[in-house]
């Protein structure tokens, strides 16, 4: 077999890029481009605060920064990369939040129900929209029919289809969602398809203006000005100018209906990886979601503390193992490259996971083994999982037991029908120079068993695009995902969700996620619940339709002239109550 230099090679080379990021860092005012995945590990404290103390003081601006360009979809129910959420969540609220224990808590909508199917929801008065609209339930209704309409285009609609009505709606086949009842501008009734344990948490809490956007046409509305260029929430701050790829400024709501808010401004500012540290130590930037590779060096940084806290994201490599057709929410073709599960098996064993989390975050990252974060109650331990400890070995006696061997001696193996076997492996590309190094890693460790492997980095924005549309360019790809408050992993992995990047199709897995959600299995009975995820995840354990790579924790850096910040596992507190004291 072809055999390459083992990876102790990286870690000389990242930290040959880690001086070359401080270098490059040192004297940028900071605010351009790229980046795209999320953060990772330290602390183990549920809550972690920002470093100034006292009382807060109105006024000033905060600089916060983002380590990617916005892809521009500055909506809830369109955007889809992490970087636009960032902004979004600064101008605008979901109904519904939640607590440190992820369990959903009444921010504008409290709710009642007696059986897990029929809830009635009722708002609060005075809240207005940043155009002086009130905000009421006709505006929830108008974003639940825009997700449920069969002209939208964004990834959302898992969280209203079990709405009685909802696919009824879709098909055409009524001109209302009949599960939905608007009882009063302040009161809703919602009856779901089924009771299920997660009615409430997989619901789809965001409202949409209806006095904006309800003559947009559904099909045009991704590309609306009112989700391009002059979004308008219910949030803190409110969007004043965008200038697409750089920044975002935000102005305060003067009329915000939850108490009041500190800051004067907001200014969103892309900042490149290789201007990170040198940004902070400048203060150029106040506020940024560091990646790992920075860490070391803004650790020294007398000006700026870095906070850890408990995430709920994962890294894995995908495999395409077929198409998904949106309009029918269906998995319609199977690609036969890696539907052996032995194959897959084989690359997993091929991964030093362990010295590839090592050389590429720093300490920020846990080696995973199922795709449900260690923070979240329904994780499998990993006694309950096969551990897929790196074992080149046996990773080439699997590959050979499936056919897959070299038959004309050129150090690489052909397929079971004696073809060219080439791993074609996908990675986004941004302005942080290690991604490459680390894709490269995983290719190499694939031929270092004999596979044959080329990679091909792709601009972040188009690279998802990809993805999602099943491009037959993408055969084997990185990606990340964040699971959010609800551990049920149903809209990430199930046949008929869009986001199951994969295309996995298992009916037995499927019939499990189901029965973990259904009254009438589980009750409300969280281990009961818990024992039915973790038999899921022994099945995807198994069967690898994504090779898991690490869990991360989430890594953010702060000027020390920011106060009130304050971040747990759902996520950073109300942007109302930062501040800055200078």
């Amino acid at each position: 077999m072809k055999k390459n230099k083992s990876l102790l090679w990286l870690f000389a080379l990242i930290l040959v890029l880690s001086a070359f990021l401080a270098a490059c860092g040192g004297d940028d005012s900071g605010s351009s481009s790229d980046d795209a995945d999320k953060k990772e590990e330290t602390e183990t404290e549920t809550e972690a605060e920002g470093t100034t103390e006292g009382e807060p003081q109105a006024g000033g601006t905060l600089v916060y920064g983002i380590d990617a360009p916005p892809e521009g979809l500055f909506s809830s129910a369109f955007y889809g990369i992490a970087t636009d959420f960032e902004v979004i969540d600064l101008y605008d609220e979901p109904l519904i939040t939640y607590n440190e224990n992820l369990e959903p808590i009444p921010n504008v909508a409290s709710w009642e129900t007696e059986d897990n199917k029929v809830f009635t929801f009722t708002f609060k008065e005075g809240v207005k929209w940043h155009n002086g609209e009130e905000l009421t339930v006709n505006d929830w209704l108008f974003a639940l029919e825009t997700i449920a309409n069969k002209d939208y285009d964004g990834p959302r609609y898992t969280n209203v289809q079990t709405i009685e009505g909802a696919e009824a709606f879709r098909n055409g086949e009524a001109d209302t969602i009949s599960g939905i009842e608007v009882v009063s501008d302040y009161e809703i009734k919602i009856t779901f398809d089924q009771a299920r344990v997660n009615n409430l948490t997989n619901l789809w809490v965001y409202a949409l203006p209806e006095s904006v956007m309800g003559d947009v046409p559904v099909a045009e509305m991704s590309g609306s000005e009112w989700v391009r260029s002059t979004p308008i929430g219910i949030g803190p701050f409110k969007i004043e100018n965008i200038v697409a790829g750089e920044s975002v400024e935000l102005s305060k709501n003067e009329d915000y209906w939850n108490g009041d808010v500190n800051l004067d401004k907001i200014v969103v500012r892309v900042i490149d990886n290789s201007s990170v540290v040198g940004a902070l130590q400048n203060g150029d930037v106040d506020m940024l979601s560091l990646q790992p590779v920075s860490g070391p060096e803004v650790e020294p940084l007398e000006n700026v503390e870095i906070i850890t806290y408990p995430g709920l994201s994962y890294y894995y490599v995908g495999f395409k193992l077929g198409k998904f057709d949106n309009d029918s929410q269906t998995i319609v073709e199977e690609n036969p490259k890696y539907q052996d599960k032995q194959l897959r098996q084989a690359m997993m064993y091929a991964l030093n996971r362990q010295e590839w989390v090592d050389a590429f975050f720093f300490g920020y990252a846990n080696v995973v083994n199922a795709p449900v974060p260690s923070s979240h109650w329904n994780a499998a331990d990993n006694s309950e999982l096969n551990t897929y400890e790196y074992d080149p070995e046996k990773a080439k006696t699997l590959l050979d037991e499936a056919g897959y061997v070299d038959q004309n001696g050129d150090g690489f193996r052909e397929d079971p029908n004696g073809d060219e076997f080439i791993v074609k492996f996908s990675h986004y590309a941004t302005g942080n120079p290690t991604f490459e190094s680390r894709a490269q890693a995983i290719t190499q460790y694939f031929e270092e068993v004999g596979l044959q492997s080329e990679l091909e980095m792709v601009e972040v924005n188009l690279y998802y695009d990809m993805i999602e549309k099943d491009d037959p360019a993408i055969e084997t790809f990185f990606g990340g995902w964040g699971t959010g408050a609800d551990p049920d992993p149903s809209g990430l992995w199930k046949a008929d969700q869009l986001w199951n990047y994969p295309r996995y199709n298992n009916p037995e897995a499927d019939k499990l996620l189901d029965d973990a959600l259904d009254i009438e299995v589980v009750g409300t009975d969280q281990a009961k619940r818990a024992e039915l995820y973790i038999e899921w995840q022994k099945i995807v354990n198994e069967d690898l339709p994504m090779l898991y790579i690490a869990e991360l924790e989430e890594i953010v850096a702060l000027n020390n002239r920011v106060g009130g910040v304050e971040y747990d596992v759902s996520g950073q507190n109300n942007p109302a109550e930062w501040f800055v004291t200078e």
